[in-house]
């Protein structure tokens, strides 16, 4: 999580995600089938995500990992959502909308409905 906060304050645009095991089961299920870490740091690894989940909320996105090749398709559908998003997009709209003759229609839609 505090990777996630420095990286908000560094970059205010980055978007980012938690990655939720479906349960607790399944995560120590995961953990333990990788056979690299001990008992201890499995149960320290535990810890520190039962801690970290209160904190999903901080988090542009969150994707429960119950299927890898659905997580796979939710991650790659947040990339292509963000890359769409308006405000990445406007370098290349505004060409676009110089070439209408009536541009002064466009501009309250460049406006930031927030202002």
């Amino acid at each position: 999580m505090q990777g996630a906060q420095q990286l908000k304050k560094t970059i205010p645009d980055a978007v980012t995600i938690f990655i939720l095991a479906p349960n607790r089961a399944t995560l120590e299920q995961r953990l333990r089938a990788r056979s690299e870490d001990s008992d201890e740091v499995i149960e320290r690894r535990l810890r520190d995500a039962a801690r970290e989940i209160g904190n999903y909320g901080q988090y542009d996105y969150v994707i429960i990992n119950n299927d890898l090749d659905q997580s796979i398709e939710s991650l790659a559908s947040i990339v292509r959502a963000e890359r769409l998003r308006r405000e990445r997009l406007e370098p290349q709209i505004q060409p676009i909308l110089a070439t209408f003759e009536t541009e002064e229609v466009y501009t309250d839609v460049r406006k930031d409905p927030k202002e």
